[in-house]
């Protein structure tokens, strides 16, 4: 048995939420440059080559890249020989929630309630995602989640008589429908299969992972890349001026699910695509 404090892990939150929003990561980075060498359009040219400098201003000035400095959301992979100690894991990743979102100068975002909504004055409480996992470990992955994207994601109770063609349309239709508003070029995250809640929550983990890395399941990675060309035919382009970007990379979650359903959810980033992780 292993131990991690509770301190070992609000510190490492407490970078987490800094580092998500002051340093665009190399994944992202490099699908923008790449997504840039590809476009036709001056103007979409031009908005990659903005998009470019305005993380490089803000790793090197150490400042957000985005005024939504996010939802802080969390899927912690806590291995089953890994105990926390001098406190709980909840309280622990809100602690440093609130020291880096102090520390980082991060514009707190979060209300306390949905119907009084009165800032909370510290991005607290966050979202956390905690899964069982063999070994002594603990991963943490953070995610600084925008609103632009975040609300423009959508779920559908499909039929299993609707089949993969359906699939592919309502994931292309939501990005369609999300147009500007999610700050595109997007990275989209589909889950499909569970329920309800699984297919929203595979959705959100898909987006956790880098871009550019294909799924293990030979038939999401080939879903990936189809609705990938897809959603780039719809021409929406960086910020919705046009282009061959409208996103830079899809990645699809499939868990089983039951005889009569077909559970979808899309879940959008933006093109910051803001996720770091840390192993304790």
């Amino acid at each position: 048995m292993r131990e991690v404090t509770y301190e070992q892990i609000a510190e490492a939150v407490s970078r987490l939420c800094i580092e998500a929003n002051v340093e665009l990561g190399p994944d992202v980075v490099s699908a923008l440059r790449e997504a840039k060498s590809r476009e036709k359009s001056t103007v979409a040219d031009e908005v990659l080559s903005q998009l470019l400098q305005n993380a490089e201003i803000a790793a090197s000035e150490r400042v957000p890249m985005c005024q939504d400095t996010g939802m802080a959301v969390f899927l912690v992979e806590l291995g089953q020989d890994c105990h926390i100690v001098g406190g709980s894991l909840y309280d622990a990743i809100n602690e440093g929630i609130r020291k880096g979102y102090g520390e980082g100068y991060l514009r707190a975002s979060i209300v306390g309630d949905p119907i009084h909504r009165k800032n909370t004055g510290d991005n607290t409480p966050g979202i956390v995602h905690v899964e069982l996992v063999e070994g002594d470990a603990c991963t943490i992955h953070m995610t600084a989640k925008g609103f632009g994207s975040e609300n423009m994601s959508r779920l559908q109770m499909m039929k299993p008589s609707d089949g993969l063609e359906a699939v592919k349309a309502f994931v292309v239709e939501t990005v369609r429908l999300a147009g500007p508003n999610a700050c595109p070029p997007v990275v989209v995250g589909v889950g499909l299969g569970g329920n309800f809640e699984l297919s929203a929550y595979l959705a959100k983990r898909a987006l956790f992972r880098p871009i550019g890395e294909r799924s293990k399941s030979p038939d999401a990675a080939e879903l990936e890349l189809a609705l990938l060309e897809e959603i780039n035919r719809i021409g929406l382009g960086p910020q919705g001026m046009g282009g061959r970007t409208t996103a830079l990379d899809v990645h699809v979650e499939m868990y089983a699910t039951h005889i009569a359903g077909l559970p979808v959810a899309v879940n959008i980033n933006c093109h910051a695509s803001r996720h770091k992780h840390v192993t304790l």
